[in-house]
């Protein structure tokens, strides 16, 4: 009986370590900026669905190309319609892994410096992407943050020569998600 009881608390302490590997959030935010030579442009996602396992250093992130908002109305509506047509590409998806997530220490807060490797989904192209970014551990929460840059045409994304000069080639894409352990229902 004891050791039946003994077998049945490991268990549990297993599942619940198990529960608290992963961590998400619904509320990620993610922006880009293009500086071209006439005209800067930047636009903010604050509903992106994050969740990493911090036991496999899995990361994914997905992205309603929607939800990106910007100064200017109109810049909204050629960046829905005609760049990315959300409508026929509605989400954007990185699924990756934090190469170093050995590093990381999620018992003791601080900030770590962490390597991913992924694929970044965007336009219907799928291409690796690397980049450096940061783990902060404080308080039992995660904050991921990363910083890189995408090529426009590496994705298909087509820009008209008549606009050729407001858009920059090259958009510096930055990654912010405060993540919770994920709830088991």
């Amino acid at each position: 009986m004891k050791k039946n009881l003994l077998i049945a608390i490991a268990l549990l302490g297993s599942i619940a370590v198990q529960a608290q590997s992963k961590y998400f959030t619904r509320d990620g935010k993610i922006s880009f900026y293009s500086d071209a030579s006439l005209e800067k442009i930047e636009a903010n996602n604050s509903k992106v669905a994050t969740v990493l396992d911090i036991s496999t250093g899995q990361f994914e992130f997905s992205v309603l190309m929607k939800a990106f908002e910007f100064e200017k109305a109109l810049m909204q509506e050629h960046f829905n319609e005609n760049y990315v047509e959300s409508s026929k590409f509605p989400k954007s998806v990185f699924k990756g892994k934090i190469e170093n997530i050995a590093d990381v220490k999620f018992d003791k807060d601080g900030t770590y410096p962490v390597k991913v490797k992924g694929q970044l989904t965007l336009h219907g192209v799928t291409k690796d992407v690397s980049t450096n970014g940061t783990i902060e551990v404080k308080n039992g929460k995660i904050k991921a943050n990363s910083v890189f840059n995408i090529l426009i045409e590496d994705y298909g994304i087509e820009i008209p020569k008549l606009v050729s000069e407001k858009v920059a080639k090259e958009v510096k894409v930055t990654v912010n998600a405060s993540l919770e352990p994920l709830a088991k229902s």
